[in-house]
This record gives C-alpha cells, structure tokens and sequence, in this order.
C-alpha cells in the first residue's frame, strides 16, 4: 500500500489538487484558530490552507513522497507544517492536545478503523471538533460507473450513518449528513459522489 502512494505522490502533480476540501474550509471559517491535526494528510492540501488561515498545523501520512510534496506547498505558500511520517498506530500526539481534528477522505483499513477513530478522538480536548468528510457506502455504486471520482474499492473502508454514531459516543452531533456532491479535486476526484459529512463536539 505505501508503494502505490508514493508512487501516485511522486507524480508532479498534485494527485488531489493544491486547494482545499469546501466542507473543511467551510467548516474552519466559523470555527476558533487553534491546533490542528490532519491524519494520512498526503500532500497536504489542506494542512496548508489550515496554516495559511492561522491555524497551528500538525499532520502525518505514511508516504515519504505525500511529506516532500506537502513540505514543498508549505514552503511555495510560505507557512509552516509539523508533518511526521509514520503508519497508522504508530503515530503519537500527547492526550487532549488538540483544537481541531480534521478526516478528509481518510478510510482506514478495517482491522483499525474502531481503534484509529478511539485514538484520534484521544488526542482530541473536550470542546474540541471532529470534522470528517468521507465516501459513504453507497459511493461504491457511483465509482463502479465513473471511476475518476475515486474512493476505495473495498468499502468496508467506506462509512456510514451507523459507523460514525458508533465511533463518536461521546460526542455532540452538529452535523451529521450523507450527501451527494460534485467533486473536483485534481486528477483523482471528479464527479458525482456519495459523501458523509460530520461535525462533531467532544463533551467528555
């Protein structure tokens, strides 16, 4: 898996773009400045925007490549990132340490998912959010049909409605929605897809 990422990294274009996800920005723009964490950030699209609109921006990803091109965005952009490279578990944050976790487009293997979602929420402060936009199981139809809107193939990697109930209990649900929605985002998300859009607050 780390060799087909860096290998799509390693393209001179951004594989997803250089701009941000809407819903993230969207979402950022009412929220307070603080720190942010950007699990599999890839190249770091949106760690950057995040830096670029005040935010103390900390990411990872696996992929040698994903950090080189997202270093060299910060630097073309002339903002700061603290990107770490590591794998899922094995990334490590002091508990309770941010403002803001953002999930674009992240779906982790199945083996993991509950205990990547228990450790992020971990690192997460009480009043702090959780912002995901993610491919719902149903996405799968629509890539079958278009495959340039992407998502993975399995989608037991994919969301729905139940799972992130299930991921976030204590939590306050402010937004909760699957949707379906035009992509652009460079050469690998365009066209009509099935997304899940949440926005949650931890109470405890």
């Amino acid at each position: 898996m780390i060799d087909f990422w860096n290998k799509r990294y390693a393209q001179e274009e951004w594989a997803y773009g250089s701009s941000p996800n809407e819903y993230l920005k969207s979402v950022l723009s009412e929220l307070d400045k603080g720190r942010i964490l950007f699990p599999a950030e890839g190249e770091g699209r949106n760690a950057v925007y995040a830096a670029s609109q005040g935010w103390e921006v900390a990411a990872f990803d696996f992929s040698a490549e994903g950090k080189r091109k997202a270093l060299t965005l910060a630097e073309k952009r002339g903002v700061n990132i603290d990107y770490k490279t590591c794998a899922f578990l094995e990334e490590v944050y002091p508990k309770e340490s941010f403002d803001v976790i953002a999930n674009i487009f992240v779906h982790f293997d199945p083996a993991v998912k509950t205990l990547m979602h228990e450790r992020l929420s971990s690192y997460l402060k009480v009043g702090g959010y959780f912002i995901m936009e993610v491919f719902s199981k149903n996405h799968r139809a629509l890539s079958r049909l278009n495959p340039a809107v992407g998502g993975p193939e399995d989608t037991a990697r994919m969301y729905d409605e139940e799972e992130i109930e299930k991921f976030f209990p204590n939590f306050e649900f402010l937004m909760l929605e699957e949707c379906k929605v035009s992509l652009q985002e460079g050469r690998y998300h365009n066209g009509e897809s099935a997304v899940l859009r949440f926005l949650g607050k931890k109470i405890a």
